[in-house]
């Protein structure tokens, strides 16, 4: 069983620089140790006086901010913690529904790509900057004209999160891996395999057949490329900010090539989306580009989101408590 203690100091430190989480966590659990045995001998039950060190001490981000000095501002620290979490809520939620609803209402309608693109980026700015605006404004209000609604939502140690466990990681790893293999296998399978055929019976592959000399294996390799990564993090015990900017590099050097072939015509063959009845891939009036593109920025863009939410999920998890 995890201890309330290491569940707090998880939470405490993930919200630190990385450099500084060693130090801080054995300063921070010698303070914790030593207010509990001052508690033990005083007479209290060992849960009861852990519970009671914890709560006095409050939130762990807060308490994380004071160790390295810094201040919560923009709000007063009695919101401040508030509004990020449900700022963060809204971004994540909101302005990705309104995109997507927009970028669906242009398809529909027929507009051209470099118009739902900018559209897109026009839309998705306006709606974080209002988001952004009008929950400050109210947040704001509320501290002033309101004192006594001050922390708003009263920490309690419920609100730990759970220590990750090396059967997660594990997990990733084998999700990883079985889709990466996938995704090499299907890469493969359309060349030799295709769900349309020509007059001849051959199969009609999806990719252009002339970037097998060296594109097509260049994607596999990238794609391969994740399994190292997840089996890094499963072995160290965390997902590390150094193997969080080695998948970024790796999605901008598989999204860039891809998106370059795309928008020159020579990703695709021309005869799969003759057969598919899509033919004339322009990058300028198709659709069809427009919802590649977007498809590819987005999943790029989550998964190099991801590997630093990974980062501050697993946090400083030490080999014991896991």
């Amino acid at each position: 069983m995890t201890t309330l203690t290491d569940r707090y100091v998880y939470a405490a430190l993930r919200a630190l620089p990385e450099q500084q989480r060693p130090d801080i966590e054995r300063e921070l659990r010698g303070s914790i140790a030593d207010a509990v045995d001052a508690r033990l001998e005083a007479g209290e039950p060992e849960e009861q006086a852990e519970r009671a060190v914890l709560t006095e001490l409050g939130d762990p981000v807060r308490l994380a901010a004071e160790y390295v000095d810094r201040p919560l501002y923009l709000l007063g620290p009695d919101v401040f913690l508030d509004w990020w979490r449900l700022l963060k809520v809204l971004l994540a939620v909101v302005l990705p529904t309104v995109v997507f609803a927009v970028v669906l209402a242009n398809l529909i309608a027929g507009t051209p790509a470099g118009g739902i693109v900018g559209t897109a980026i026009g839309i998705a700015l306006s709606v974080a900057v209002h988001l952004v605006f009008w929950t400050t404004l109210v947040f704001a209000l509320v501290e002033r004209t309101a004192p006594e609604k001050r922390g708003l939502a009263p920490w309690t140690l419920e609100r730990l999160p759970q220590m990750p466990t090396a059967k997660g990681r594990l997990a990733d790893v084998i999700a990883t891996t079985v889709f990466a293999v996938i995704a090499v296998g299907a890469l493969v399978w359309q060349q030799f395999s295709s769900v349309f055929t020509d007059d001849s019976g051959a199969p009609i592959p999806l990719f252009e057949p002339a970037l097998w000399s060296f594109w097509l294996p260049y994607f596999a390799v990238l794609i391969l490329a994740e399994i190292p990564i997840a089996v890094a993090a499963w072995c160290t015990g965390r997902y590390t900010t150094r193997l969080a900017w080695i998948n970024v590099a790796q999605n901008v050097l598989f999204a860039v090539p891809a998106l370059w072939l795309l928008f020159t015509e020579r990703l695709f063959a021309a005869a799969f989306f003759e057969a598919l009845g899509q033919p004339g891939l322009d990058d300028a009036r198709s659709p069809l580009v427009a919802v590649i593109t977007a498809v590819t920025l987005g999943i790029v863009v989550w998964d190099c989101v991801d590997g630093f939410l990974k980062v501050r999920r697993t946090g400083p998890v030490r080999a014991e408590a896991v």
